[in-house]
């Protein structure tokens, strides 16, 4: 017999130039086993553990390289398991290729075993979703998907069944009505500004005499355009959690992260600016932005669906960023009154100090989770890349840690889900072999699936293994605690053990019986120790930090009906003297940095 569908298949992603493909084996896909394994690695068959941790890997694949991600599990159950990683990189417009198989044609409709409707399930979450019928529409299928998941920056889902999969192959099909012929390649394009409202920006920045930027992962390849329209325009830079990457912390005027999870800083330029200027950002949370009518907005944005829909805005420019600010940046006249980015840069400076002082806070000799970033901060490799899970560590991650020109950092953003930042790392790791790999992940989601890619970690240890390092680092305190807060907070409810405490486990212990190296902390002086040595390893690291759960994850601004709540909540909480007292304490070095006549 000659080559396959299968085989095919493979030899078309090369073409496409994938080089691994995250997934999980079953008998739907054992066409596509067989092909991996005569493909002899070109492309690779990544074994996860599960298959959500396999669509996580595509994702992350795609977010820190920019190529499409590539995933495939087996028909039913397997195909079910992909779909959260999937909705991650639907809701954070990331191209990924899903692959997965189907019962054979024969017995389709027949309520056979394992047999589920994909092409219904995975419709909501695909740009493109088609089911190959006959060998020959797979070489279209295949382009589609591809130039589709690039061209909308999302997910496209390629359904085969079984008997389909080991058929023979029909790379070019009979010249007849009905077939098509398609190629491999696709280009990114230049998406140019409308002058008109090119213009109107122009007008609106150079009248504004308080511009706050705020941008997001759509400005990722515009660093030198976003700094320079930032120095022209004495504006401040916020930073929406994807888009930590986009521009240095050391910067003295980006205010970092804006929101829940956000800075101090960020928040007084937001609330005061008459000008908000966001760049490739869909931030959704209002009470984080300015008032309506309160100052004038404009945006870029690649996507015309996504165009003021998050504030009322005056210029609505569609366009790609780098080209769009290169355009823009003739029409901007330098401000020559500094004193709003003098005041932002104050607030920064305020700012870093208030982090530094909250991080060195201690309460009954436990580790403060924020010690935990903050100490390593400044230890940071040139060039890593940083991954964090959902999670009151996330807090830490997006407040304490000062990314570097040249460093890479992601998270699950819009559908903030439990679960990537072990699979990101990993596939970061797998993408960028000779860059150190930082994981921050709460011993809930590490719990949930993270301990299980250990697993993985061990079976690739000779890839991922060696230096630079590669770290897990665990928050254990044994509480599901940003759910916890927000039940606080939001809900006016005390923490209830049932749903919110956690059982213990050793992490450390459980990485050495993995053949990782363990490293277990608990002690405050002994933080940036016990980093320095996870950074020299030559084995992968579960860095277990035991941490203080009851440090509050104070917002920039405390809003009137959350502190009511708060308040209801701490009168019969089980924790209420020690939140009261680490709030209080964590809140004074705020009212003390802001002390009029202060100087930073």
């Amino acid at each position: 017999m000659g080559q396959q569908v299968a085989d095919y298949v493979l030899e078309r992603l090369r073409e496409w130039g994938i080089d691994r493909v995250y997934g999980y084996p079953g008998d739907g896909i054992n066409g596509m086993l067989g092909a991996f394994d005569r493909a002899k690695g070109h492309p690779e068959f990544i074994q996860t553990r599960h298959e959500e941790m396999a669509a996580f890997m595509a994702c992350a694949h795609s977010k820190f390289t920019g190529e499409v991600g590539v995933c495939t599990a087996t028909s039913g159950p397997g195909a079910i398991h992909l779909l959260n990683g999937l909705y991650d990189a639907k809701l954070d417009h990331q191209p990924v290729v899903a692959i997965i198989g189907q019962q054979k044609r024969l017995s389709q409709g027949t309520h056979y075993q394992q047999e589920v409707a994909l092409e219904n399930l995975f419709a909501d979450v695909s740009e493109f979703v088609q089911i190959c019928m006959d060998p020959g529409q797979m070489r279209h299928i295949i382009d589609r998907a591809f130039k589709t998941a690039l061209t909308t920056r999302g997910v496209a889902t390629i359904i085969i069944p079984e008997d389909v999969q080991e058929s023979q192959a029909v790379p070019s099909p009979p010249k007849e009505h009905g077939s098509v012929f398609s190629s491999v390649g696709w280009s990114q394009p230049r998406m140019l500004p409308n002058p008109d409202e090119l213009r109107k920006a122009a007008d609106i920045l150079n009248e504004g005499k308080k511009v706050a930027m705020l941008i997001g992962q759509g400005a990722a390849n515009a660093e030198a355009e976003v700094i320079e329209v930032a120095e022209l325009l004495g504006a401040g830079i916020a930073k929406a959690l994807l888009g930590r990457e986009v521009v240095p912390d050391d910067l003295p005027f980006v205010t970092g992260p804006i929101g829940l999870l956000g800075s101090k800083a960020s928040d007084e330029m937001i609330m005061n600016c008459d000008v908000l200027f966001m760049i490739g950002s869909s931030f959704p949370y209002a009470e984080w932005l300015p008032d309506e009518g309160s100052c004038k907005g404009v945006e870029i944005d690649i996507d015309g669906r996504m165009i003021g829909i998050r504030y009322p805005m005056d210029a609505h420019v569609v366009g790609d960023a780098k080209e769009t600010l290169k355009e823009l940046i003739p029409l901007l006249k330098r401000k020559k009154d500094r004193s709003w980015r003098d005041k932002i840069e104050e607030n920064v400076r305020a700012w870093n100090t208030v982090m530094e002082k909250r991080a060195g806070q201690s309460f009954g000799g436990k580790i403060n989770p924020q010690a935990v970033a903050h100490e390593l901060s400044p230890l940071l490799p040139d060039g890593c890349i940083l991954t964090a899970d959902s999670g009151s560590a996330t807090n830490w991650w997006a407040r304490h840690i000062k990314l570097r020109d040249g460093m890479k950092a992601s998270l699950s953003g819009t559908l903030a889900t439990m679960g990537p930042g072990v699979p990101y790392a990993i596939a970061a790791r797998f993408a960028y072999p000779d860059r150190p790999v930082i994981c921050f992940v709460g011993d809930g989601a590490f719990q949930m699936n993270g301990m299980n890619e250990m697993l993985t970690v061990k079976r690739y240890a000779d890839r991922l293994a060696g230096s630079p390092p590669l770290i897990f680092c665990v928050f254990n305190n044994q509480d599901l605690n940003q759910v916890t807060w927000e039940q606080r907070a939001m809900g006016g409810d005390p923490k209830y053990p049932g749903s919110q405490t956690i059982p213990d486990f050793p992490y450390a212990k459980y990485a050495e019986l993995a053949g990782l190296k363990g490293i277990y902390c608990d002690e405050p002086k002994k933080v940036t120790d016990v980093w320095k040595q996870a950074l020299s390893s030559d084995r992968p690291v579960v860095l277990e930090f035991v941490v203080d759960n009851e440090i509050p994850p104070i917002p920039p601004h405390i809003m009137s009906d959350q502190a009511k709540k708060t308040v209801k909540a701490g009168f019969k909480d089980p924790q209420k003297f020690g939140i009261a007292e680490r709030g209080f304490r964590q809140k004074l070095t705020d009212m003390y940095e802001n002390l009029p006549g202060r100087k930073h």
